[in-house]
């Protein structure tokens, strides 16, 4: 089975709108016949994609840092939850059992694993498609210092084209799968 590593929040955020997106994402990404790949929480969105993919019959890996196992308590009713010795070692698993990548809206935590997966995309270790859910236009400041970036010369015009950015993730799934390859 295809796999999407969801990378996202351990918080939910203010308001309902982000949990909202999280549940559809995982309910949609069940449906469109993909497992998730997660990082291992049972709070915050992560928790909200697992269950909701869980719930709709989805096969969900957890992969939890051991020293966050207790902090961001893992989620103990996935398919498989792996308890690892470093955040390195967690996204370089998640990494190795996606077919894809999503991010969703989070903090820090998120943005480094976007980034790192988009990073190796442009380095060519990887050929696999990458999306950012841009729920309530979250990441449209992030999406305007891109476009900064490469208009000042520090991105390369097909830069861009290394992920899709979608508000829904019926569109954004389309697009994922429907496009060249960067």
């Amino acid at each position: 089975m295809a796999r999407l590593g969801i990378f996202c929040g351990a918080s939910v955020g203010h308001g309902d709108a982000y949990r909202a997106a999280a549940t559809q994402a995982g309910r949609a990404i069940v449906a469109a016949g993909y497992g998730i790949v997660f990082g291992g929480g049972r709070i915050g969105l992560m928790g909200a994609v697992a269950d909701a993919a869980l719930a709709a019959g989805g096969e969900v890996i957890g992969v939890i840092p051991s020293a966050l196992a207790n902090e961001e308590i893992a989620h103990t009713g996935t398919t498989a939850l792996h308890v690892v010795d470093s955040m390195h070692e967690r996204k370089a698993l998640i990494v190795d059992l996606s077919d894809g990548f999503i991010a969703l809206p989070g903090g820090f935590g998120t943005m480094d694993e976007f980034h790192e997966v988009l990073t190796w995309r442009q380095l060519h270790i990887h050929n696999k498609p990458i999306g950012l859910l841009n729920t309530g236009g979250f990441y449209d400041p992030l999406l305007s210092q891109f476009d900064r970036m490469e208009r000042d010369g520090f991105l390369r015009s097909h830069s861009m084209g290394l992920f899709v950015a979608e508000a829904t993730i019926e569109s954004l799934l389309a697009k994922m799968f429907t496009r060249e390859p960067a």
